[in-house]
């Protein structure tokens, strides 16, 4: 519910779960539009560590930062106030919290981040209005995995097919100058519960070009058939000099166990850690086909890091979530999260809207089956026209010694006004 009294306060943005090419720029978003609101945004701090930074009163003034360092924020990899997995539990934590925010004026809270930081934000947003705490909480998505509800799309998911289409365009040459109908290409790629990633590959084809890779994309979303699997190399090598696989980190089998663990344990937040489909799919393959040789490229944490080959849109996109987000804090909005919402039209343009973070915290967001092909292992026209535009355009670098120049905080930090705390 919208409350238009005006909330006079400082401002904390913080970080968490794996970064994006494109999360700094929701950063930079927040920070541009907070200045804008000096009657309301006395001061606008950051958190280093997510919510362990508020937890041990880690606190930055953005307002020091220089603007140019605020704009090359937009085209910085990694979480420039740094991240965190860690899972609020404890009546003491959010009791800290709460201190924290008093200790500090803070009413206004954006927490730039995916599914579990959402959580975190509802559960941020309920404990301080219990507590009679006035708190607006205005919650910032960010995954590659575009796993998250309601939103049209998540920023940081067009940078990352961008960088996932390319790669696979790249090795296609590659492998094209090496096979002679006996070469595998497995590309395995982020993606736990949710095929968004693996699907992006696609866009690597050329319009029109039945041929092009990937040959076989490998979804969550469908459960693994080893045989047709098979079949579906075989016929591939029949007809080309290889033949490229893109598999998701998560894929599952019929009973829904995953077939890469890449270690044992979970993380924090219950998650198993994944990791070993490539080697999965080789062992098939090699055992399958005498004579054709399998290669795996695991792409790992390039995914999300990878700037350089970053969409403008998602880029344009990313900062004007962020600057939503303090738009409508200021407005009287809380306990929700911005979201795309694309408009209906020939030409691709899209508005920030609101949703309540009761219907996106703890959820997921999978492939529609009606965008995957009947075997399985392809992706319909349909999921093209919806990706496509989320990686148009090219930002412009600023260069050093022929690298990019990255934002680097100066990181003034806060005066601590509360005890230590023991997070443990």
């Amino acid at each position: 519910m919208e409350d238009t009294k005006t909330l006079v306060g400082n401002l904390l943005v913080a970080q968490s779960g794996g970064p994006t090419p494109v999360i700094n720029a929701s950063l930079a978003g927040v920070i541009s539009s907070a200045l804008q609101f000096e009657d309301d945004i006395e001061e606008i701090y950051g958190a280093i560590n997510g919510v362990e930074g508020i937890l041990n009163e880690n606190l930055i003034d953005l307002a020091a930062e220089s603007q140019q360092t605020v704009r090359l924020l937009n085209t910085t990899p990694g979480a420039a106030l740094g991240s965190c997995r860690y899972k609020l539990r404890k009546e003491e934590d959010f009791a800290r919290i709460l201190e924290v925010f008093k200790a500090h004026n803070i009413r206004y809270f954006h927490y730039i981040g995916g599914n579990d930081s959402q959580d975190s934000s509802k559960k941020i947003a309920d404990y301080c209005a219990a507590q009679g705490y006035e708190l607006r909480v205005i919650g910032v998505p960010k995954t590659i995995d575009n796993d998250l509800p309601v939103t049209d799309h998540c920023p940081g998911y067009g940078s990352t097919i961008k960088y996932i289409a390319t790669t696979v365009r790249e090795l296609t040459f590659d492998s094209a100058s090496l096979g002679r109908n006996n070469l595998v290409t497995i590309v395995e790629v982020m993606g736990r519960g949710a095929g968004w990633i693996a699907a992006g590959s696609v866009l690597a084809k050329r319009k029109g070009v039945a041929t092009d890779a990937p040959h076989i994309v490998l979804l969550p979303e469908v459960p693994f058939n080893a045989d047709a699997f098979a079949a579906r190399v075989q016929e591939v090598l029949s007809q080309q000099t290889h033949c490229v696989v893109v598999a998701a980190e998560g894929l599952k089998d019929a009973a829904g166990n995953y077939l890469g663990v890449g270690g044992a344990g979970v993380d924090a937040f219950g998650h198993p850690t994944l990791g070993g489909v490539c080697e999965f799919l080789k062992n098939i393959v090699e055992g399958t086909f005498a004579g054709v040789k399998t290669r795996c490229c695991r792409l790992g944490h390039v995914q999300r890091t990878a700037s350089h080959c970053g969409s403008l849109t998602d880029i344009n996109e990313a900062f004007e979530a962020g600057a939503a987000a303090v738009k409508a804090a200021v407005a009287g909005e809380s306990g929700k999260m911005i979201v795309i919402v694309r408009d209906e039209r020939e030409h691709y343009s899209v508005r920030m809207e609101l949703s309540e973070l009761d219907g996106i915290a703890n959820c997921e967001k999978i492939v529609p089956a009606a965008w995957i092909g009947e075997d399985g292992m392809s992706l319909n026209p349909q999921f093209a026209k919806y990706a496509l535009p989320l990686i148009v355009g090219e930002p412009k670098f600023v260069y050093e010694n022929g690298l990019p120049k990255y934002a680097e905080l100066a990181r003034h930090f806060v005066d601590k006004k509360c005890a230590p705390y023991n997070a443990a």
